[in-house]
């Protein structure tokens, strides 16, 4: 399938396809809109299961890149790249400095960090054939915990506008997976006093996550149909869809995977059965807000503080759903959107 005719193609500006025949390196960098500043987004490894599924994973997570960055009011456009491998086998440090070189072609048009499957090692690798990348020691580090800090203040604010409560205790989440982001998430609900539901497909982490924060565990396939306020999925994408909506028992959906749904459509029939849905680019904007402030005079207080308005835009975007009875995902891109028209107006 040409890229062009991809159903994902949402006018990217530039994609490309890295080979490194030593390594065995398989990358594609997409870079969807630049207008607001480089392309900024994580750099993920998976074991696609094809060339094109890899494609689709990479256009739809660099278009997500520029609405959550125009709606965290960052100077950066939205990129994406994927590395299409094993991460707990493919891995050397070879790859990662042969993908840096393949980062630093684009001179500045992208700069990469940290994803699924990728670590703030790795991130070294790349920065010695590379300084287009963000996220490594001495600067903001991993930037897990602080999407999961903004994930866990976009619960809250969507708690407060759904079920008119001020406080997370006593009120059931359910998690969808135990990576670095969700698990911290956990930890900050069950501080909070949430009555927690976890899966993972890691058995030893829901083990840990029962022992140390006295979660309750249920089969992957379970987690959908958890009688529960709020689902947080915080694994891969599309896991809304036709197969789970009607499993769904939850009154709020707020996680930090990317790309939650499997369609727009699917964003209306969650607001058609009065679901309220968090849209992901809003809420776990707070690792891309960290690495945005890589740089000497890092401060991490700083970006709590940046990361402190999600909750606000969270809530301009659930307003104006509401008031154009629309589904609160489609508000979201309509703010975005208009947002990266005022920006472009300026260059004009």
């Amino acid at each position: 399938m040409s890229v062009f005719s991809a159903s994902d193609f949402d006018h990217h500006e530039k994609v490309t396809f890295f080979y490194d025949k030593e390594t065995g390196l398989k990358a594609i960098i997409a870079i969807h809109n630049t207008i607001r500043g480089p392309a900024l987004g994580g750099c993920r490894m998976w074991p696609y299961v094809d060339d094109q599924h890899a494609i689709t994973d990479v256009l739809r997570l660099s278009r997500a890149m520029t609405y959550k960055a125009a709606m965290a009011n960052l100077p950066f456009g939205g990129g994406k790249a994927v590395i299409i491998g094993d991460s707990h086998k493919d891995k050397t440090r070879e790859l990662f400095r042969a993908f840096g070189k393949f980062v630093e072609q684009l001179n500045g048009r992208y700069i990469t960090a940290e994803d699924v499957g990728t670590s703030v090692q790795d991130m070294v690798f790349i920065n010695e054939t590379t300084p287009y990348v963000v996220g490594l020691p001495g600067g903001s580090g991993d930037p897990s915990p602080f999407t999961a800090l903004g994930v866990f203040e976009s619960i809250k604010a969507a708690v407060y506008y759904r079920l008119k409560k001020d406080s997370l205790n006593g009120i059931r989440v359910a998690v969808q997976g135990l990576g670095h982001v969700g698990y911290d998430l956990c930890k900050l609900l069950a501080d909070a006093g949430v009555e927690l539901t976890v899966t993972d497909i890691d058995l030893e982490l829901m083990d840990h996550a029962a022992k140390e924060l006295g979660a309750k565990t249920v089969a992957p396939e379970d987690i959908y149909r958890a009688n529960v306020d709020v689902f947080a999925p915080c694994a891969l994408g599309s896991v809304i869809n036709d197969l789970t909506i009607p499993q769904f028992k939850c009154k709020i959906i707020a996680g930090s995977a990317n790309n939650q749904l499997e369609s727009s459509a699917h964003g209306e029939i969650l607001a058609k059965m009065k679901i309220l849905y968090a849209p992901d680019y809003v809420v776990n904007a707070g690792g891309l807000i960290d690495v945005s402030y890589e740089g000497p005079s890092y401060n991490a207080q700083k970006v709590i503080a940046h990361e402190e308005k999600i909750k606000d835009t969270l809530l301009e975007v659930f307003h104006m759903a509401e008031k154009r009875h629309m589904s609160t995902s489609d508000a979201a891109d309509l703010i975005a959107e208009e947002r990266l028209r005022s920006a472009e107006k300026q260059i004009i």
